[in-house]
């Protein structure tokens, strides 16, 4: 019995040990949590090395020009971009491109598949921004709204050239501190309407000489499409366009009497008459222009577009490879022996600029052969 109750107060002292060991932990453990919840924020990083990989800016008044690839050297997101101190080569301030104006954004993603201007037009809106920015990634972007009113172009004058460059400083922040990159340069282009722009004087905007005769004002260049099979009536030897001989050539330009915005497509023959469209009898008119309404005359192509053209630099059955549309006249017709010959003529363009546009396609020296043999 006594043994029992011997036994019995020995396992209660062991328990009472045990509770009190617990408890201690306890305290010990709230301690240590305490100890950790009161040790301060750790700062974010921010290297020493951060840096543009390029720091040369050349955009292209008129479009919407990405630039800037931002090197974070390992540091710690999310960081913050101010451009600073923004002047011109001689110490005046820069304050053009930071005007505000009216700018296209999208708000839901363009596919390629809408079936109206109205869906077009419903994913995207106006919007108030500065024509430079920079966004949250560090990247800079000149937007379309930009124009050789806005924005003075980059000089002419190369003797006024550093003058006349806009340097800027690039702000960068975190939590981890401060860095500062200094004279970054934006030279803006003049606007561009259309490419290829081989037939513009890049920093006057005028019509370029042919660089075989660049003297000669009354020699001027042109967009040359690419040829196959188009074989003239007269001389009958396939058209060639090139540095040495122009058979066809083609303009893009603007036209009166559209509706602000239309696309048109002309064939001319070498007395500047209307080609017929239908005789380009393998042409897929219906697929090559994403437009609306397509009018087909005996002269003319005509659709509904909205611009740019592209409307977005992505791939589409429109813009295979994402930054141009096509235009390509093609047909067929009985060769030599009796074989079916298909010949074609096109370019791969774009065009920024909001209007009524047509591409002519112009047989200078000879007509295309339509006729079989």
């Amino acid at each position: 019995m006594e043994y029992r109750k011997y036994k019995s107060n020995n396992l209660m002292r062991l328990l009472a040990k045990k509770e009190l060991l617990f408890a201690m932990v306890g305290v010990l453990t709230l301690g240590s949590c305490k100890k950790i919840f009161d040790l301060p924020a750790e700062k974010d990083y921010l290297s020493n090395n951060v840096n543009y990989s390029n720091k040369i800016f050349e955009p292209i008044i008129g479009r919407n020009n990405v630039m800037g690839q931002f090197n974070a050297d390992n540091s710690t997101s999310p960081m913050t971009f101010e451009i600073t101190n923004a002047r011109f080569g001689d110490g005046r301030p820069v304050t053009d491109i930071f005007k505000k104006v009216p700018t296209y954004v999208w708000v839901a993603p363009y596919t390629g598949l809408e079936t109206s201007l109205a869906e077009i037009e419903a994913k995207r809106k106006i919007e108030e921004h500065a024509l430079f920015e920079v966004r949250s990634s560090g990247q800079f972007i000149l937007w379309a709204s930009s124009t050789n009113e806005l924005i003075t172009p980059r000089p002419t004058d190369s003797t006024n050239f550093s003058q006349d460059t806009r340097y800027f400083d690039m702000k960068i922040k975190n939590t981890g501190g401060e860095r500062l990159i200094k004279d970054l340069q934006i030279r803006p282009w003049r606007e561009r309407p259309y490419e290829p722009s081989n037939d513009m004087n890049l920093y006057t905007g005028l019509p370029a000489p042919d660089p075989k005769f660049p003297l000669d004002k009354n020699l001027r260049d042109y967009i040359r499409p690419y040829l196959s099979n188009v074989v003239g009536i007269n001389t009958n030897v396939n058209l060639v366009s090139n540095d040495d001989k122009k058979d066809v050539v083609v303009y893009i330009r603007p036209f009166t009497g559209g509706n602000g915005h239309s696309l048109r497509i002309v064939a001319l023959d070498k007395d500047n008459k209307p080609i017929n469209p239908a005789l380009f009898n393998e042409t897929r008119w219906e697929k090559m222009i994403h437009g609306f309404n397509m009018q087909k005359t005996t002269t003319y192509v005509q659709y509904d577009v909205a611009y740019p053209i592209p409307l977005v630099e992505i791939p589409t059955s429109y813009a295979t490879g994402g930054s141009r549309a096509k235009a390509e006249l093609s047909y067929s017709r009985l060769g030599f022996g009796g074989n079916r010959v298909t010949a074609y003529a096109g370019i791969d363009f774009a065009i920024y600029k909001t209007g009524d546009w047509e591409i002519v396609f112009h047989f200078r020296n000879d007509n295309p052969k339509f006729i079989n043999e």
